[in-house]
């Protein structure tokens, strides 16, 4: 049974689908694992080492996907690539279906089993398959060194001879995976931190980390299925806007990660928020794919507005190539791993289980996820 990896080719995407390791394992299960020449370049991982981990180097994608089963890819394939997919082969990536309906179909009608890793359920088993939830981590992180690099004074409180420098307040909202380790990090980097989120189950979360939580007060609850937040109602995202009117104004760094799967990033900055700032804070938007928390975001760009530096750069985690390869490639063999007869060298796929209805896309030439196929939201 062949696997193959191919190269990304979308803009900016520095990802690979495999690692040296999982290209290790994926050959130890019994599969014929080929990579298209190049395709870790970006994550510093050369056609010499896949080689050596016993994948074959493929001249190109459609010599990759020759005859493959199996397919793992960062990004949905072109149609270019898809046109070399054969019947029924297996597809597993960051399919983002919500803004790609149309892909879906071009998916079925070539008969190809597509999976989107980013629709996996937070279940305890799926954890270690959880690709937003390792991406995230590292997006987290890396909204804030990038608010640090940005940023134009120092984040530590410092004591010098000449006079103490008072530490940098940083504002995290939305505490998910990506906010709980901004807020670990602008800790790290000796920032007060705060934070807000819907969830009051996220509160210990962040005093646990050293966050003081801010919260309205209120009956009503964020929590939706699967550790997610739901949308709120008219009346709670006034009292947040007031809320955070009055704390915004005295912060420094404020990281925004507030999504809501399937729709535009919620408001969470308005521009009156912005003008409030000091002259010279920092916003980071990490939900500047969906359209961003902030009205003044400009997606894949760095702005100043009203003095206030605005970075909306997009798709963070591959930003580090090398550790969100290797996360990500991990999750994808957790994933497929269950799926291998090692003694057929066949897939078994147990069509009913929860990870596979939650992850299947189209089968068998049709669109059979419920949120896609007819008659679904």
């Amino acid at each position: 049974m062949k696997l193959a990896i191919l190269k990304e080719r979308q803009d900016g995407e520095t990802r690979v689908a495999a690692s040296v390791e999982t290209v290790k394992k994926l050959v130890g299960l019994g599969l014929d694992v080929s990579v298209e020449t190049g395709a870790g370049v970006h994550a510093s991982i050369s056609d010499a080492l896949y080689s050596e981990a016993g994948a074959k180097i493929a001249s190109g994608a459609a010599d990759a996907l020759k005859d493959a089963d199996i397919v793992f890819k960062v990004r949905g394939p072109s149609d270019d690539e898809l046109a070399g997919f054969k019947k029924g082969a297996m597809l597993a990536a960051i399919l983002n279906p919500y803004d790609n309906k149309d892909r879906l179909a071009k998916y079925a009608s070539a008969g190809v089993n597509a999976f989107a890793m980013e629709f996996m359920p937070r279940i305890t088993r799926a954890q270690s398959m959880d690709v937003l939830s390792s991406q995230s981590n590292l997006a987290g992180y890396k909204a804030v060194i990038n608010a640090a690099a940005a940023f134009t004074r120092a984040t530590p409180m410092m004591m010098t001879a000449a006079g103490t420098i008072a530490p940098a307040r940083a504002f995290i909202m939305g505490v998910g995976v990506a906010g709980l380790q901004a807020i670990a990090t602008a800790k790290r980097l000796g920032c007060i931190v705060s934070a807000t989120d819907v969830r009051a189950t996220t509160k210990e979360q962040v005093e646990s980390l050293g966050g003081t939580f801010v919260m309205v007060e209120s009956t009503e609850s964020g929590d939706a299925a699967g550790g997610y937040a739901k949308e709120m109602s008219d009346e709670y995202k006034a009292a947040q806007a007031a809320l955070v009117a009055e704390h915004i104004k005295k912060q420094d760094i404020v990281i925004t990660t507030a999504l809501i799967p399937g729709r535009p990033a919620p408001m969470l900055v308005s521009e009156d928020h912005v003008k409030s700032m000091k002259p010279g804070s920092i916003i980071v938007d990490l939900a500047a794919e969906r359209g961003g928390n902030c009205p003044l975001t400009e997606p894949g760009k760095t702005v100043v507005k009203h003095g206030v530096t605005i970075i909306g750069e997009l798709n963070v985690a591959a930003q580090l190539a090398v550790d969100a390869s290797a996360l990500y490639s991990k999750n994808l063999l957790n994933f497929i791993t269950p799926l291998i007869n090692t003694e057929t060298k066949s897939l078994k796929i147990d069509w009913e289980d929860e990870i596979i209805t939650g992850t299947c896309l189209t089968k068998d030439g049709q669109v059979v996820h419920p949120s896609f196929r007819a008659g679904g939201n």
